[in-house]
């Protein structure tokens, strides 16, 4: 059994009381304090998480934004410098490779920040389908650490710890070079986040982590911050109906099924791959969809649980739990289409148990309401 990966914060993680576990080969914080003490915080405080397991892929050079075009479904041509885009990756099928941030650094030069489990992945198929000489694609995953500030509290916790003006950064926007007090490397901060709230994801060097992670949660014990884990990131992410990897989205979910066609831009000019699926998966409707669930009958929602329309198996979970902030059982679910509309009966197969939902609008939870 190969040894579990660790982020340059994981020396951090004792002195807090985390329980650790295997999260796609990291060694990762579930907990420090508990789940819902974590997520109440985000909520209503703020939360600073070690997303330090995350890849940072480099893209330089004068055909970059061409050849982005021919491998992303979002329309790159759209980034000015200082801005981020969420786009995918997809197969010709249109199933998906990975879901991901690009940041335009400047012209010709972009960041992709994509999921942990997907580096090696996404990196070696950036390089087969780079048909441009001039295009250099660069693996910096293991040089950066990332830690993510999130909830209504975020801005000014994180103000005071720079003189960077971030009200300055709004959404999807970025800043490069920033100086944190004490701290000898500068970052870039962008006001993106995985929680729903209000936030910034900080990309610094990884020598430097440790020494931001303890300013952060020092200038930030007054206004109630707390070290959060992946546990609390989930619930988070979940109730916003944000969507993971290997459960909302995957190489046999594509993201027209998962709702998400906002990111997918059939009507750019250039081909990408995947376009064809996709924009017929558009014109004509998908099988099946991603829909909201709240259990009507005692019971949570687990992922891969069945679901079915009387007796016949229509879908299945792909996310659920007790919502710490609705504090319901709820769900999200890729069913057949005609089982969709809100308000339609549905039975979630719970071991041996047939347990009744609903189908629901989402997002579950929006900020300030």
């Amino acid at each position: 059994m190969s040894e579990l990966k660790r982020t340059p914060l994981f020396p951090e993680y004792a002195a807090l009381g985390a329980k650790t576990i295997d999260f796609g080969g990291w060694d990762l914080p579930v907990q420090f304090s508990s789940i819902k003490e974590e997520h109440h915080a985000v909520r209503t405080n703020a939360g600073l998480f070690d997303v330090s397991h995350m890849g940072e892929i480099f893209v330089h050079g004068s055909n970059s934004e061409k050849f982005l075009q021919e491998v992303v479904t979002n329309d790159v041509s759209k980034l000015t410098p200082k801005r981020a885009q969420y786009t995918f990756m997809c197969y010709e099928d249109g199933g998906t490779i990975d879901d991901f941030l690009i940041y335009k650094l400047e012209e010709n030069s972009y960041l992709l920040v994509v999921n942990a489990s997907n580096i090696d992945k996404d990196y070696e198929w950036l390089v087969e389908h780079n048909n441009y000489d001039d295009v250099v694609i660069t693996n910096k995953s293991d040089e950066y650490a990332l830690l993510a500030i999130q909830g209504p509290k975020a801005e000014a916790i994180l103000q005071k710890a720079t003189e960077t003006d971030l009200s300055a950064i709004k959404f999807f926007r970025f800043e490069e070079n920033v100086s944190f007090k004490g701290i000898n490397e500068t970052a870039l901060v962008s006001r993106t986040g995985y929680t729903g709230e209000d936030g910034f994801e900080v990309y610094i060097n990884k020598d430097a982590a440790s020494a931001l992670w303890k300013l952060l949660l020092e200038v930030g014990k007054e206004d109630g911050l707390l070290p959060a884990g992946l546990g609390a990131r989930d619930t988070l992410r979940f109730e916003a109906t944000l969507p993971l990897y290997g459960q909302e989205l995957s190489k046999s979910i594509s993201p027209i099924e998962a709702g998400l066609n906002f990111a997918v831009k059939t009507n750019k000019e250039i081909d990408f791959i995947g376009k064809k699926a996709l924009a017929k998966q558009i014109l004509e409707g998908t099988t099946r969809k991603l829909v909201g669930l709240e259990m009507v009958d005692k019971g949570i929602p687990r992922t891969d649980y069945p679901v079915l329309h009387e007796d016949e198996e229509i879908g299945f979970v792909t996310t659920g739990t007790q919502s710490p902030t609705l504090q319901k059982n709820i769900g999200l679910a890729l069913v057949n289409s005609e089982y969709t509309e809100v308000g339609t009966e549905l039975y979630v197969q719970v071991r041996k148990r047939k347990l009744k939902a609903v189908v629901i609008q989402t997002p579950f939870y929006k900020p300030g309401k």
